[in-house]
């Protein structure tokens, strides 16, 4: 299964060496090349000085105007007031939806918890409607968990 592959080959560069930065950018471009429906990949953090807004950390894919999202806005920022994973099907029947883009048709995302406090999230976007499973949200559970030990 390319999951397992995934987070061998994740576990593996979060022992490499490297800035948490550079690290969080090959992990970004490593799911969006390698999982074919991932179109976009990035992380939110919670912002040390207002911690009621995420603000964009690393990501692969097209430029986002949301580089700072409010809790309780649009997906994203529902994952972060109720700290839970939400996987959208169809963003386009989704009334709190901010759009990045009109390609953008499913979207999931997944909180980032360090010592059981929610720190930021896994948001990502793909242009096909329906595409996210199970699968999909345990492997991303599991690289939440695995990011978190970097942050």
């Amino acid at each position: 299964m390319i999951f397992e592959k995934l987070s061998r080959r994740i576990e593996d560069l979060l022992h490499e060496k490297g800035s948490m930065l550079f690290k969080l950018q090959r992990i970004c471009k490593l799911l969006k090349d390698e999982v074919a429906y991932y179109d976009w990949v990035g992380f939110y953090f919670v912002d040390k000085e207002n911690p009621e807004e995420l603000i964009l950390g690393p990501f692969e894919g097209a430029p986002t105007e949301h580089t700072r999202i409010h809790f309780g806005q649009g997906i994203c920022g529902q994952v972060a007031e109720d700290e839970k994973t939400r996987i959208v099907q169809d963003v386009a029947r989704e009334e709190n939806y901010l759009s990045c883009s009109r390609d953008v048709k499913s979207e999931i995302v997944v909180p980032i918890f360090k010592n059981e406090k929610f720190i930021g999230e896994i948001d990502i976007d793909s242009y096909k409607v329906a595409t996210f499973t199970d699968e999909d949200e345990k492997f991303l559970k599991k690289v939440a968990n695995m990011v978190s030990e970097l942050l």
